[in-house]
């Protein structure tokens, strides 16, 4: 895949900036003024000849190789990874001085278009009818007449009630096409108020608004402070038509009150595009829930605007000036 235009090396005493591009992914970036732009495998541990990089872009990196490059890559100072989330680059040990940058807004609306379609596959009983289509059933239960509202369902957005707990650029980026399609939509963040037109309530008060939630929407980042934050308090709180779906990460819900929830009929379903473990292993019960749709990490993948990121994190790394999406680190 091509890679961008690689500025020529400096002459004389002159140095560049090494800068090293994943290459399972097209990136044109356009040149800057000393910075030198090299490919490299993201799925390999980092050349001898390219640990002198001072800029790591990280995609699809296995963990191993991220710690193998915290370790090696001595003269690194900025780590820019295109994933929303950072924890893979966050526990992979890199120096304290070296600043970790998120991929944050590049997939805003893969990952809005992605969750609308997992919310209306359960409003629309899709998983049902796959599983009808595959014995070869015709699921008449859903088809033909129908009561509106259906009773007990969550059956429609007209008039759903729909709770997006982790409200940044992703929900306010899927918001709008809840609410063109009749959902009520409350975001939940660090602080109350309006966003983008949108009521904001704190973790706090997600209590008091989980049991008029027909749909609760999570797009959490893995930390410490969000592990298992979906847990069995949460989903009780939830009605019994009201659905999960989750496009932030596995690390976030506590799986087994999970699968206890929807057998015991406390909760209706589960629409999964990230589990705690990935790949999920065939073993999984998750599997074989009749009520859980599952998706693999597919929302994202498509960082949408990643080269003008890389650009301007480069020159702002070389002018040193503030960067876009800079992680705070503990």
């Amino acid at each position: 895949m091509p890679i961008g235009t690689r500025h020529p090396l400096g002459k004389g005493t002159v140095s560049t900036t090494k800068v090293l591009l994943p290459n399972n992914i097209e990136l044109v970036v356009e040149a800057v003024d000393g910075a030198e732009f090299v490919s490299y495998d993201p799925i390999e541990a980092i050349p001898i000849e390219h640990t002198d990089a001072a800029v790591l872009v990280g995609w699809g990196n296995p963990r191993r190789h991220l710690r193998d490059a915290a370790a090696r890559l001595t003269g690194l100072r900025l780590v820019q990874m295109l994933s929303a989330g950072t924890d893979t680059a966050e526990e992979a040990g890199f120096a304290a001085d070296v600043t970790i940058a998120s991929g944050r807004s590049l997939h805003d609306r893969p990952v809005a278009e992605h969750t609308l379609a997992l919310v209306l596959a359960a409003a629309r009983r899709l998983h049902t009818t796959t599983r009808a289509q595959i014995g070869h059933r015709w699921a008449g239960e859903i088809g033909g007449v129908q009561q509106e509202p259906s009773p007990g369902l969550f059956s429609t957005l007209r008039g759903a009630r729909v709770v997006i707990w982790g409200f940044g650029s992703i929900g306010t980026t899927l918001a709008p096409h809840l609410t063109m399609l009749g959902a009520t939509v409350t975001g939940v963040a660090r602080s109350a108020g309006t966003r983008d037109g949108y009521r904001v309530i704190t973790e706090e008060q997600l209590a008091d608004e989980l049991p008029e939630t027909d749909v609760l929407i999570d797009i959490l980042p893995a930390t410490d402070a969000t592990y298992q934050a979906v847990n069995a308090a949460v989903l009780a709180r939830l009605p019994k038509h009201a659905w999960l779906v989750n496009v932030g990460r596995g690390a976030t819900v506590d799986e087994g009150a999970l699968l206890a929830a929807i057998r015991s009929g406390a909760l209706a379903g589960a629409a999964l595009d990230v589990t705690a473990k990935e790949p999920l292993p065939a073993a999984s019960p998750l599997w074989d829930e009749p009520n859980i749709i599952l998706t693999p990490h597919a929302a994202g993948g498509r960082p949408l605007g990643a080269a003008e990121l890389i650009r301007d994190n480069v020159v702002a790394l070389l002018a040193g000036d503030p960067l876009r999406n800079a992680v705070e680190r503990a």
